[in-house]
């Protein structure tokens, strides 16, 4: 009876020391929330206090409510419209490919090296005035080139044109 008696007592006191241990990691986790909640809740009660709302609200005029407000918005607004509004930065990686010119299709086009130097310079998006000062020719040799490149490239304009020079891997 006596070694029955050591087993009952020895099983409650396991069963204690569980139970002691939860609650010490419970308490232990939990602390620094429940500190942070009850200050929080001592400065609100103390602010309430302090200000005392009832004499608060019927000392100030309406006026001054409007504008707290007012204030209020104003903040806000600027503050959303800082951050909708600020520069997103975009960082786009475009491999560089060399550009070889397909010489066989140049010389099957008939296009001659000075055409293609107009050519290149339209690309770039200068005026035929400014192709004649860079070339030192005259704005009506610049023409004919211009016109002599519609011709072979079979275009109109010369955003076609170098539209088709670069599908023809004439310029880059």
């Amino acid at each position: 009876m006596q070694r029955d008696k050591n087993y009952l007592d020895a099983k409650p006191a396991f069963a204690i020391i569980i139970c002691h241990s939860s609650f010490l990691i419970w308490t232990h986790s939990m602390k620094r929330t429940i500190i942070l909640y009850a200050s929080m809740l001592a400065l609100l009660v103390f602010f309430l206090k302090f200000i005392e709302y009832r004499f608060f609200v019927r000392d100030l005029s309406l006026e001054f409510y409007m504008g707290l407000i007012a204030v209020l918005f104003t903040a806000v607004g600027i503050w959303a419209g800082l951050r909708l509004t600020r520069k997103k930065t975009l960082i786009v990686t475009v491999p560089v490919v060399q550009f070889k010119m397909d010489d066989d299709k140049l010389k099957q086009l008939g296009i001659s090296k000075r055409e293609l130097e107009v050519l290149e310079l339209m690309a770039r998006g200068l005026s035929n005035q400014e192709i004649a000062d860079k070339l030192f020719v005259s704005l009506n040799t610049i023409k004919t080139h211009t016109s002599n490149l519609f011709l072979k490239l079979e275009t109109k304009r010369r955003t076609q044109a170098i539209q088709k020079a670069k599908e023809l891997r004439l310029i880059p």
